[in-house]
């Protein structure tokens, strides 16, 4: 298998993590009527390590927590030639009137946002959504979707493949970028 080129390495993706834990944190203050959701399940790896961090420097945030997943809500679902494997979502709460954060590690064509937006209607009627992403691709969006935050923005032809690896998973931190779409294990 060929090796994918380091775009960001285990010291620069933590310091990426700060960086939005602190604009997070600048914007929303100790994050009243705000609650955030990782979308299942690389969303979630996100989310957790900047709700990690945003509890670490600003001890004043309080904000509910939530996972989400999407299966279902996907435009491809009944496409897959394979049986698809839902995680839980973990919602105990109402976004009714709240601000959502949401969480995901890549957003490329942002048909995985679009499913999380469908799928949060089931929560209720927020009164803002924001999306951070770890990775924001640039190009080949099918939707005219935006992060308000973003770790770095990675520009790659069609065929590219970026794969964020975590030390929970993967044993180390960082973020490839593979020739080809063959390339993702």
């Amino acid at each position: 298998m060929e090796q994918g080129k380091i775009i960001l390495d285990k010291g620069k993706f933590q310091l990426t993590l700060e960086r939005l834990s602190y604009e997070l944190i600048e914007n929303h203050g100790d994050f009243d009527n705000t609650c955030l959701i990782g979308i299942q399940e690389k969303g979630v790896l996100l989310a957790e390590r900047l709700t990690q961090l945003i509890k670490k420097n600003n001890r004043k945030a309080k904000f509910d927590y939530g996972k989400l997943d999407i299966t279902f809500y996907r435009d491809d679902f009944r496409r897959r030639t394979t049986p698809l494997s839902p995680s839980n979502t973990e919602i105990d709460f109402l976004i009714e009137g709240k601000n959502v954060i949401i969480f995901d590690d890549v957003l490329y064509t942002g048909r995985t946002i679009q499913a999380a937006m469908n799928a949060l209607g089931d929560f209720g009627r927020p009164n803002r959504v924001e999306l951070v992403t770890l990775v924001n691709r640039r190009f080949n969006r099918h939707f005219p979707i935006k992060a308000d935050y973003e770790g770095i923005n990675v520009d790659a032809l069609d065929e590219a493949y970026v794969k964020v690896e975590w030390k929970e998973d993967d044993k180390e931190d960082r973020i490839l970028l593979f020739a080809g779409k063959d390339k993702k294990n």
